[in-house]
């Protein structure tokens, strides 16, 4: 079977000759330069994965060798060869070449490693630096003289690397291989000594033979030049030197210094130093030596990142014709120091994490790396404080997870900037940071709310409908959809709830129209309820109650209540005795405002009057007196004009005009007695006017009445006159005015009513029929009347 066929037969069965799970951990093995496409292994198979799942679970290699050498096929899991192998580049002098692959699966998250040794093949042949070597070797020279030869290289390893070396066949040498450490030197050894004059010059091969199957082989021309006798050679002291040299050293320091002895003397004792030609071209570059001295220094960079071990060979020479030599090893260890700086990688499964998630929820993959070895080496890592993250270390060295240790709020911290800090221990330490930025998602987790809770409005009656009248604003401190707000008013029942009805919102902004226009004297307040609704799923949502208070305006023009109106004027008849002193109360006009405040406070003026120095009217009570005493002169009938108006911006008013008429005394006691017998007659009507004014009336009044009422009952004082004196009050409040009319005693009720006035028995106005306290009987006649404006 060829070589080919052998290979084949070998390698691409590609048997899995190590299969082991330790922690999540497979090795496998496979040649170098077997085909691309070439299966390692079904390694989803062998981790206990799911086939299925491996599309959605992302399944895929995140880490590896330069150049992607493997993939994975999601479909079925295998790990095959994407691109040809070549063991000499991967790992070259390193045995066994390993590949470290990690392989990652989300949802859940699954870190595997797998481990990759790349078997070496013999698919190359020993080599020599140099075509021809020649020696030149003195006639006097003594059977068993060795002379070192070039080493053969073979980048192969293990049985494919030089094992023999051989030599043709001749009657002066042969060959003989020493070791030195992990190297095999050839030796050309004189068995015959050696006649100038019958052969000045031998051509030899030497054969460096891998133990590869097949074999490979390399040749060297060596050519002998008999030289005459010059009979001792150099000696070094010792055939091997050790030395070890910290890196980064600097340049034109000494490493040591070799020495040899000749025992001739003269030029054939003098003794100088240089590099053995087969040496690598980098030894040359990174170290000098001293021919004179044999002093071995520094000459360029030593880092042991690079090269961890020197193999020097060092040629002492005579200056003898033929000039003889020797060679020793000088083997330089170099020690590491801490001069790398550990590397971070951050392999992120996602930059955008929810508020949401729950604490251990992976964020990143962290892989700290440093190329020093030893404690220069080993990297602890750490994160920056006050972030809710942290990090959990792997199986493996110097891999780490970033987990989410606390809950996180949006709302308070909208995104981190995490530093990874990554420290050797060398001394003295090295570390390098690297920063993690993570953008917090937004979710629906915040209620909208009302920058005040309840919220007053203050309200104009008489509005127009349809026109704005307030707006309310909520706001969300979450982001877009689940800030984007709605409004709408919460139509519930109840009496409260029915006005809003009457309300419309604009959904978008809040802003609140009412449809209909308000009146202060039928709806004083009210509430209703608006709503506010994000955009988020589930919806949030919350509410706020808006009290309207409606605020009076000058619409009501004063009612007259004394004198009554009629036919649209109100117009009364006073009759007084002419024997009435000044100063005496001759009647009063009664008016009353459905208005508040300024707007009902009422003054009453006089317009035209008959005679000037006669009569008086109280502006703010309404009360007309005389002002002096009656004489036979003085007309029996006097016409006064009143005018009542508010106190409104613009103000509004009424009129009234009051015809007194003078009488003899006896005459006007009984006006006063048919009166009060018209009162008597009209009581069954009041009746009837009562029960359907109560439905109408506010429990504010309702309650006003009872109050006054009972501060009536209180008083004991005996009224005697038909005109009665009373505390004087401002025309805007409820309030009650009290008259006898025979043997009764009348309470006058009525909203807001002018200050001082007075209703006659027999008037068509609001009444209460009180207890005469006279009477010891105990009957109680009560009669209650509301005039409805």
């Amino acid at each position: 079977m060829g070589a080919v066929g052998q290979r084949r037969g070998l390698f691409l069965c590609i048997a899995l000759v190590c299969l082991e799970q330790v922690a999540a951990q497979i090795k496998y093995s496979i040649a170098e330069e077997v085909k691309v496409g070439t299966v390692v292994g079904n390694v989803a198979k062998d981790l206990g994965l799911d086939i299925s799942t491996l599309v959605e679970r992302r399944f895929r290699i995140v880490s590896g060798t330069e150049g992607a050498q493997f993939e994975v096929n999601v479909n079925n899991g295998i790990l095959f060869v994407s691109k040809t192998i070549n063991r000499e580049d991967l790992c070259e002098g390193v045995s066994p070449c390993l590949v470290n692959l990690k392989l990652v699966a989300e949802n859940p998250m699954e870190i595997h490693h797998v481990i990759i040794e790349i078997l070496d093949i013999n698919d190359n042949s020993p080599t020599f630096q140099e075509e021809e070597k020649i020696l030149e070797i003195s006639e006097s020279t003594l059977p068993g003289k060795r002379f070192q030869l070039p080493s053969a290289y073979d980048p192969d390893v293990a049985i494919n690397t030089v094992r023999a070396y051989k030599l043709n066949l001749n009657e002066y040498f042969n060959i003989q291989i020493r070791e030195r450490g992990d190297d095999k030197i050839p030796f050309l050894v004189l068995q015959k000594s050696l006649d100038r004059e019958k052969d000045s010059e031998h051509r030899l091969f030497l054969t460096a033979v891998d133990s590869g199957n097949p074999p490979r082989s390399g040749n060297l021309n060596v050519t002998v030049v008999v030289l005459d006798s010059n009979d001792n050679h150099p000696i070094f002291k010792q055939e091997v030197h050790s030395v070890t040299l910290s890196e980064n050293v600097k340049m034109g320091t000494s490493v040591i210094k070799v020495e040899a002895t000749d025992l001739d003397e003269g030029l054939n004792g003098e003794v100088e130093y240089n590099f053995g030609a087969e040496l690598e071209s980098k030894i040359y570059q990174t170290f000098s030596l001293d021919k004179n001295t044999g002093e071995i220094s520094v000459k360029g960079q030593i880092d042991f990142e690079k090269v961890d071990v020197y193999k020097l060979d060092v040629h002492a020479t005579d200056k003898g014709q033929p000039p003889m030599s020797t060679d020793c090893r000088v083997i330089i260890k170099i020690v590491d120091e801490n001069d790398n700086q550990p590397e971070i990688d951050v392999t992120s499964l996602s930059k955008m994490v929810a508020e949401d998630s729950k604490p251990g929820t992976v964020i990143s993959l962290i892989s700290i790396a440093d190329k020093d070895v030893g404690l220069n080496g080993k990297v602890t890592c750490s994160l920056s404080k006050n972030v809710p993250f942290e990090l959990k270390p792997s199986f493996q060295d110097n891999m780490y997870s970033l987990v989410l240790k606390d809950r996180l709020d949006r709302e308070l911290v909208a995104d981190y900037d995490i530093t990874i800090t990554a420290t050797d221990c060398g001394q003295p330490p090295l570390s390098t940071f690297k920063i993690l930025h993570v953008d917090v998602s937004d979710v629906n987790d915040n209620v909208p709310t009302f920058l005040h809770s309840p919220v007053q409005l203050y309200l104009l009656e008489n509005n127009v409908p349809g026109k704005s009248i307030f707006s309310v604003t909520a706001f969300d401190k979450d982001l877009n959809e689940n800030a984007a707000l709605t409004y709408h008013i919460n139509r519930g029942e109840g009496s409260q709830v029915k006005m809003s009805t009457f309300l419309n919102i604009n959904p978008e902004n809040g802003e609140i129209s009412a449809l209909k226009s308000f009146d202060f004297e039928t709806l004083k307040s009210f509430q209703f309820q608006v709503v506010a609704t994000d955009g988020g799923s589930p919806p949030l949502r919350s509410n706020v109650t808006v009290k309207v208070f409606i605020l009076d305006q000058n619409d009501n023009a004063p009612v007259i209540l004394y004198p009554v109106s009629s036919n649209g004027s109100a117009q009364g008849v006073e009759e007084i005795p002419r024997n009435i002193k000044a100063g005496d109360l001759v009647t009063k006009v009664r008016a009353y405002d459905a208005d508040i405040g300024y707007n009902g406070w009422l003054l009453f003026s006089l317009q035209r009057v008959s005679d000037h120095s006669l009569f008086s009217l109280d502006r703010y009570t309404g009360q007309i007196r005389t002002l002096r005493s009656l004489t036979e002169t003085d007309e029996a009938e006097h016409r006064l004009l009143i005018l009542v108006k508010d106190n409104g911006n613009v103000s509004l008013s009424a009129t009234a005009t009051v015809t007194v008429k003078l009488v003899e005394p006896k005459e006007a006691f009984a006006a006063s007695d048919v009166k009060s017998v018209a009162t008597v007659d009209e009581e069954d009507n009041v009746t009837f006017y009562l029960m359907i004014t109560l439905g109408s009336v506010s429990l504010l009044f309702v309650i006003s009445i009872i109050v006054l009422i009972a501060m009536q009952c209180s008083k004991s004082s005996e009224y005697t006159s038909k005109y009665l004196q009373e505390t004087n009050y401002d025309g805007t409040l409820c309030h009650s005015i009290q008259y006898r009319s025979g043997d009764k005693r009348y309470m006058l009720v009525g909203p807001r009513m002018s200050i001082g006035s007075t209703i006659v028995p027999g008037s068509h106005a609001n009444t209460l029929v009180l207890p005469d306290r006279r009477h010891t009987s105990g009957e109680v006649r009560k009669t209650i009347s509301f005039l409805i404006p």
